[in-house]
């Protein structure tokens, strides 16, 4: 499985709503917000550091600006839905991706999944937790050396072999059949958005300590240090449970 935070968006925009609340920002210092954002956060995707991460040389003022944002959006949670995450997964089992699926309102419904009904999975495809741990009958039977037919009639009907057992003659190109023998093990990538504060009540549903399936966890808690890592330490897995949602 891989996890990767693509882009931070709206930390200018949420800082200026620090000032704005006290009737503290003017047109300037908006201006000198939004430059001091875009300096010191990163333009270019390498495909590790995320758009929009804070550089490591960034400013004092900067730090103070954020700090400051955070501690009064713990409070005031509006404050953090001006920051927006994307994330990309690739290789979480269905089951685990359907249940962060639970969560897609709080993603304002910005989910898009690999579908099972447009893409095709072959014979024992499995997400790397399950590797070792399940044999799919297709897979158990080959081990033993067992053949199965490409053909069986089942109540005078004809079947034919597709991935996990058998789908009616005629109608084994269909992929709104053939998804009906599809496993909840079997990887499925998907791309989301969801707001700062969102993600803080997602984190303490799916974390480490909470009772998600364990490959979930390692995908939430890898979210959450990549956050840590993309704000200089600022949004702390502390800071995701103190936020109320």
């Amino acid at each position: 499985m891989e996890v990767y935070l693509n882009r931070v968006d709206g930390l200018d925009d949420a800082i200026c709503t620090m000032f704005l609340s006290k009737r503290h920002l003017t047109r300037e210092k908006e201006l000198e917000i939004r430059n001091e954002v875009q300096l010191h956060t990163t333009s270019v995707y390498d495909g590790v550091t995320p758009l929009g991460a804070i550089r490591p040389d960034h400013s004092a003022k900067l730090a103070v600006w954020l700090q400051n944002t955070l501690k009064i959006g713990a409070e005031h949670i509006t404050l953090l839905r001006f920051i927006d995450l994307s994330f990309s997964v690739y290789g979480l089992h269905r089951g685990g991706q359907d249940d962060l699926d639970a969560h897609s309102m709080r993603m304002n419904n910005r989910i898009v999944r690999a579908s099972t009904r447009l893409g095709t999975f072959e014979r024992g495809e499995m997400s790397e937790y399950y590797m070792g741990k399940i044999l799919p009958t297709d897979v158990a039977l080959a081990a033993l050396g067992i053949t199965m037919p490409d053909e069986i009639v089942y109540e005078g009907q004809t079947y034919v072999r597709a991935s996990n057992g058998y789908i009616l003659k005629g109608m084994e190109n269909e992929n709104d059949v053939k998804r009906g023998l599809y496993m909840l093990s079997i990887p499925s990538d998907f791309i989301f958005r969801i707001q700062l504060t969102e993600f803080s009540h997602v984190y303490k549903l799916r974390r480490e300590l909470g009772t998600a399936h364990p490959e979930l966890k390692q995908a939430v808690e890898s979210m959450a240090s990549q956050l840590e890592v993309a704000t200089q330490g600022l949004v702390t897995r502390d800071l995701l449970l103190e936020i109320p949602n």
